[in-house]
């Protein structure tokens, strides 16, 4: 079944695009990508990642091999093929993924003499984007053009942070090219949430960064905390979010709360 055949949610508003970011390595996008989209297709909304990151671990997270496929993400954006026929389909309902593989870790230095670089993402989605309730953009953990590109042709901005030392250590970087982004091409950017994760509730640390988190973002920090926990980490091995590898698991309610949060705000 190919992804036109798959219908919109009836109660959804205008397609939501999300730029999942932060520049710092290791705090949860693409786990977030996958349970967040994993939790939203259970909740009847049509979602699809577009795997941005050259590691490719929101493709390899459906149990896709990426050794197998003839294209990803990097032909769309400099050897224009359409978004559409990059469009699989995966292990969960509503839910769809644009791969990625490590050929895209060129793109960062092709785009530098590519006309119109910056607006690359923007173009090949623009065809595609009425199809879906919520696009994610799962962005590499630096600041470069392909991040550049997820946050020009995005709504706004989910940003995971770590409840360890130096949890927003960094976020002050992203946020000011954030701020460069909306004035020069993108001007209606926006952060849609900030999202702790692994937060381990007897540790003070991570109660401290909760606060800090609250204190910093006020309303925009999600009410929802994603746990640390072993299945969270065990999911991707076995190709799967944890919402169906273990649905019981307090990390896949976790993030079919963060879900209901999601929808609320769109």
């Amino acid at each position: 079944m190919g992804f036109r055949d798959v219908k919109r949610s009836k109660s959804a508003k205008d397609t939501r695009i999300i730029a999942i970011i932060n520049q710092k390595g290791g705090v949860g996008k693409s786990t977030t990508a996958v349970n967040l989209a994993a939790a939203l297709g259970e909740q009847g909304r049509k979602t699809l990642i577009v795997d941005f990151d050259p590691q490719g671990n929101s493709t390899s997270g459906f149990g896709i091999e990426k050794e197998d496929l003839d294209h990803c993400i990097y032909d769309a954006l400099l050897n224009d093929v359409p978004a559409e026929s990059l469009v699989l389909d995966t292990n969960c309902k509503k839910v769809f993924v644009i791969p990625a593989t490590i050929q895209l870790a060129g793109a960062e230095i092709e785009l530098v003499s590519a006309i119109a670089r910056e607006t690359r993402l923007k173009d090949l989605l623009e065809p595609i984007q009425d199809d879906f309730d919520f696009i994610f953009i799962d962005c590499p953990p630096s600041l470069g053009l392909l991040t550049i590109n997820a946050l020009t042709a995005a709504d706004s901005v989910l940003i995971p942070i770590q409840c360890e030392y130096y949890a927003l250590e960094g976020v002050t970087k992203l946020l000011e090219s954030m701020k460069m982004v909306k004035s020069r091409l993108n001007k209606g950017l926006d952060t849609y949430g900030v999202l702790m994760t692994m937060y381990d509730s007897r540790t003070s640390l991570s109660n401290q960064v909760v606060e800090e988190v609250q204190s910093y973002f006020g309303d925009k920090a999600f009410k929802t905390l994603i746990p640390r926990t072993v299945k969270i980490s065990e999911a991707p091995s076995f190709g799967e979010p944890v919402i169906t590898y273990a649905p019981q698991n307090k990390g896949a309610k976790a993030y079919m709360n963060l879900a209901k949060e999601v929808i609320k705000r769109a």
